[in-house]
């Protein structure tokens, strides 16, 4: 019997404010590349994590627009390890919508979403450097 690579199953969960600087549409959505720069960051502490190194994104074989982001928004992302190779990891990623503005309330209102709203799902691949 082979014993599993302990790397596979990591989660990485990184959390995030939306700022309203970062609105790029009527009624503050956000563009979906928003949760790409983010899901760079959380696969970058991954590699840290199982490999020792930044890493790097080489690609996206899937990624799926479900619901928008808005400024205000907390952003929950996280980043599964379901694949290990020499140098390739394969990712899956989700963006999950936790806080949101809530200004038909008040200026400042918001709200805890219990069910967070799964924003953005990927799949990536990241590779790291031949171990030495």
């Amino acid at each position: 019997m082979t014993q599993q690579d302990p790397r596979l199953g990591l989660v990485v969960t990184h959390r995030r404010y939306v700022p309203y600087a970062h609105a790029h549409y009527a009624g503050n959505l956000v563009d979906g590349a928003y949760a790409l720069g983010l899901f760079g960051d959380v696969a970058t502490e991954v590699c840290i994590r199982t490999d020792g190194d930044e890493g790097l994104f080489a690609s996206y074989s899937d990624v799926q627009f479900r619901a928008p982001m808005r400024a205000g928004d907390v952003l929950e992302v996280s980043a599964t390890v379901t694949r290990v190779g020499t140098r390739s990891r394969t990712v899956d990623f989700e963006a999950r919508v936790v806080c949101r503005g809530r200004p038909d309330v008040s200026e400042s209102a918001a709200e805890v979403l219990d069910p967070p709203i799964v924003a953005v799902t990927a799949t990536g691949t990241v590779v790291v450097p031949p171990s030495a």
